[in-house]
């Protein structure tokens, strides 16, 4: 008998099949549901959590091994048995390719049948038990490496231990680079919420459109392609947190959709008309300054004041050049770990060329340079000449970081005739955040005349 009341649903176009089963597992403890068609039972999982789906293989309409593929594209955390009157070899393996438990014959034995469904359970428990300890170490992990005792950073923890314990809203402000999304992690972690996932939405590579159906989800037939429903982030993230990333670089479209699902925590779906209530808390981070921006007109201020409750400013890595040797040895450890070397550490003059860089690129541009080194080095220490790094020329220590990237975008494009698809593969960012770049830095080739 299960110690909990797991939910099955029978779906079968025979009466018979359906009372029969019912009266079984629900004999057996579990809480049980029917339906004469897929697309009923489509219907009932939309509506909330099942944990099995007892399904025949051919019934009128939606056929079983139809309903078996939609479970699987729409994501449904939910295990699947076949059943059919008319076994094939062929049948079974494709029942099972498509990612069904079990595959059984009638007439079955109910014994034989209760002990696949109590496998095909308790294979799910694991599932879910294994997902969430993935989830719990990737998480305690994000929070042990927010390296540094600088004053700074001292303050990034206090205030990290200050908001995960309520559900507000949380702004991370910071360069690209400086570990925004470690600090997001760690408010997760650290949150009461910590059980339930953290879902990350990357704005910038996002068109308005898929970003929508990214947020939202969409019905079938929303959009060219939709052939199935699909759950967005606020629905995935349920009980959860959502973590939007280059926040900045949403549509002021978008921001009027996010405003209003702040407000009443429900969505609709694209596509849809129907509003399913949400719950999930949101931090946000960006590179911009939101104010400024509010305050242009470029960013809807009603939607900056909902996000600005609780702000974390994390700090360039030129302003706590003290951390440097602490991350440094880091990134050290971590690295010569994956790649089986054995580096006791760097040596004094390559720690005073870590500490006196400019780092334009922050912690994410020295995570990469001690990677490198560590391809390149020889044991046991890390010198000057592993480190692959450019000293500043004079006065660049008063360039702004955008002024530093839009440089670099602009030789890389020019470097390919403008060729977006090979500059962004170059630069390492896929060709729409390349276009919101080019975009944001209103970059044009040369040559090109603007007619008035």
């Amino acid at each position: 008998m299960p110690q909990e009341k797991l939910s099955i649903l029978i779906v079968d176009d025979e009466p018979i099949v359906r009372d029969s089963l019912t009266h079984w597992f629900t004999e057996e403890g579990y809480h049980v549901e029917a339906s004469a068609s897929a697309a009923g039972a489509l219907a009932r999982l939309a509506a909330g959590e099942i944990d099995l789906v007892i399904a025949d293989i051919r019934m009128p309409g939606i056929d079983g091994m139809e309903l078996l593929e939609k479970i699987q594209a729409e994501q449904l955390d939910t295990s699947v048995i076949m059943m059919t009157g008319y076994a094939s070899v062929e049948t079974a393996v494709r029942a099972l390719k498509h990612g069904a438990f079990d595959y059984i014959t009638k007439p079955f034995d109910p014994d034989d049948l209760s002990l696949v469904v109590r496998n095909a359970l308790e294979q799910r428990r694991l599932r879910l038990e294994n997902r969430l300890l993935r989830q719990q170490i990737e998480e305690t992990r994000a929070l042990d490496q927010l390296v540094g005792q600088s004053a700074a950073m001292r303050r990034v923890r206090e205030q990290i231990e200050t908001v995960a314990g309520v559900d507000s809203t949380v702004l991370i402000e910071g360069e690209s680079g400086t570990g925004k999304e470690l600090v997001a992690r760690a408010v997760h972690r650290l949150s009461p919420r910590r059980y339930n996932p953290m879902v990350v939405v990357h704005c910038g590579a996002l068109t308005e459109t898929l970003i929508e159906s990214e947020l939202f989800g969409h019905e079938k037939g929303a959009f060219t392609g939709a052939q199935y429903r699909k759950k967005g982030k606020f629905e995935a993230a349920m009980g959860g947190t959502v973590f939007l990333d280059e926040i900045a670089d949403i549509s002021l479209k978008t921001q009027t959709d996010l405003l209003r699902v702040l407000q009443e925590r429900e969505i609709v779906r694209v596509g849809g008309t129907q509003s399913i209530h949400v719950d999930f808390r949101v931090i946000a981070a960006t590179n911009h300054n939101l104010g400024e921006m509010a305050r242009e007109g470029r960013f809807r201020s009603d939607l900056y004041y909902r996000l600005n409750v609780f702000t974390i400013q994390i700090p360039p890595l030129r302003d706590r050049h003290g951390d440097v040797p602490l991350l440094a040895t880091f990134f050290l450890d971590k690295y010569s770990q994956q790649m089986s070397r054995k580096f006791t550490g760097l040596d004094r003059a390559a720690v005073d060329m870590l500490i006196s860089h400019h780092w334009p690129g922050n912690v994410r541009e020295l995570e990469n340079i001690l990677e490198r080194a560590v391809v390149v080095g020889r044991e046991p220490m890390i010198r000057v000449q592993d480190l692959a790094i450019t000293r500043p020329a004079e006065g660049a220590d008063d360039l702004r970081i955008e002024t530093i990237e839009r440089r670099h975008i602009v030789r890389v494009l020019e470097s390919f005739g403008w060729n977006q698809t090979q500059a962004a593969k170059a630069l390492g960012i896929d060709r729409v955040t390349l276009y919101h770049k080019i975009r944001r830095y209103n970059l044009k080739p040369p040559g090109r005349v603007t007619r008035g």
